[in-house]
């Protein structure tokens, strides 16, 4: 069975661009968070912290509990896009990229002319070298190379970080047996709960189920699938449609009163509405969520005619808004949050039939204040319900979603200490992954 496929992903990526940004953090026990405060969690660790026992999505507090030490850099999702970017760039030059993944991994094909295993190897060699010599040495990677994706990254995975790992035929299924079920692409918490349930509790006893029997605990086809990818088979995974949109924002000190959380969550619908008119979808739905400083929450949902109107939705969000509890208005709130769902794309959406005139001058209307805020930078132009806090719901990074700076406001003061990139003359022992 031939090699197709080469699994590139970058280590530790958000620590790791800020440890080639500033060369004082190399080493160190890094942790990158939304917010610097202790009530916030960390997105990304460096390997010296986890070393002390931190742990990405980890609480500020426990994390400074495990490591005194730790060094908190808030996120700069600017610098993060352009240091991916860049990275993209140099990988093409050794290899094309067939899929990018998220922001710190991407899926290369083998079979047009490293399909032998050597030049598989040369070629993933190659990718590490000119990485660290043309963006930088902190910007290690561990390359999984399989016959599929899906036995490519869990080959990234064994050997980490910095890792080079072939997975050949003859290597299935015993070099997989040592790990978990849910270490398995395909097997999340909830799949994990039905495999136990019909006695497959290790990679060995998945590998030993028939297609029939991973088709029915699957429920359909999806479970021969599954059969076939972990032999090494060449079946594609299925295309993710757009489900949902939506942002959040820890609230630093200054804006946890009830008036600011509401205007940070008028600043992040307008935010998600731009993106929905950018993908060309439609929502019918809203779900709003406030988290708070006492450690219990309030969350709410309401279901309207698909719209992409900034307008309407901020009439939904003002009815959630007003629906809350009696007691959630004298709690301080931590952190806010918005989801747009039940997506319907454009090509499936049928016009107002009895305010069309209306619903046309508002499409213009949205027209030209995306257009002004492509052109100037999002946030020139908004609605009054995020008057003072356009600049406090900063762009955000879901590791599986890389936004568009040009569709993200990017904070003018934070841009001016971004240094462009350049390969920095630090040998590569002298980081931390």
């Amino acid at each position: 069975m031939p090699l197709r496929t080469i699994a590139v992903d970058f280590n530790s990526y958000f620590a790791s661009c800020e440890q080639q940004e500033t060369p004082a953090l190399r080493g160190r026990p890094v942790a990158v968070v939304p917010v610097v405060a202790d009530t916030t969690c960390c997105i990304s660790v460096s390997y010296a912290a986890k070393a002390r026992g931190v742990r990405a999505e980890m609480g500020v507090a426990e994390a400074r509990s495990c490591c005194p030490e730790l060094t908190l850099v808030e996120a700069r999702p600017d610098v993060y896009i352009r240091y991916h970017r860049r990275l993209v760039e140099v990988i093409e030059s050794c290899i094309h990229i067939t899929t990018i993944k998220s922001i710190d991994e991407v899926e290369c094909d083998l079979t047009a002319t490293f399909a032998p295993r050597e030049k598989a190897e040369a070629v993933a060699r190659r990718i590490k070298a000119e990485v660290a010599a043309r963006v930088g040495p902190c910007l290690t990677s561990s390359i999984g190379i399989a016959p599929n994706w899906l036995l490519a990254k869990m080959a990234s995975d064994l050997q980490k970080p910095d890792g080079l790992v072939v997975l050949e035929e003859g290597d299935l299924p015993h070099r997989l047996l040592g790990l978990k079920l849910q270490d398995f692409l395909g097997i999340g918490p909830r799949m994990e709960v039905r495999l136990l349930a019909h006695g497959i509790t290790s990679p060995a006893q998945l590998y030993a189920a028939t297609k029939a029997e991973l088709r029915g605990i699957w429920g359909g086809v999806e479970g021969e699938r599954m059969h076939a990818r972990i032999r090494g088979e060449a079946i594609p995974l299925e295309l993710e449609q757009h489900k949902t949109v939506g942002h959040s924002h820890v609230l630093p000190p200054p804006l946890r009163t009830e008036a600011k959380s509401l205007a940070v969550l008028h600043r992040l619908l307008q935010k998600a509405a731009l993106r929905l008119r950018n993908i060309r979808h439609y929502a019918a739905g809203l779900v709003v969520f406030v988290g708070y400083r006492d450690g219990g929450s309030w969350s709410d949902e309401i279901r309207f005619n698909e719209t992409q109107d900034t307008q309407r939705l901020t009439r939904a969000l003002t009815q959630l808004w007003a629906k809350r509890p009696a007691g959630c208005v004298r709690r301080p709130p931590l952190q806010v949050g918005l989801v747009l769902n039940r997506l319907l794309p454009a090509s499936g959406h049928t016009p107002e039939l009895f305010d069309q005139d209306q619903a046309e001058a508002r499409d213009r209307l949205h027209q030209a204040l995306d257009q002004l805020n492509q052109t100037y930078g999002n946030g020139s132009v908004y609605y009054g319900g995020a008057f003072g806090v356009v600049k406090n719901a900063p762009m955000r990074i879901a590791y599986t979603r890389i936004p568009a700076p040009e569709l993200e406001e990017i904070d003018p003061a934070r841009e001016r200490r971004v240094r462009p990139l350049k390969p920095a003359p630090v040998p590569p022992e002298s980081c931390d992954n």
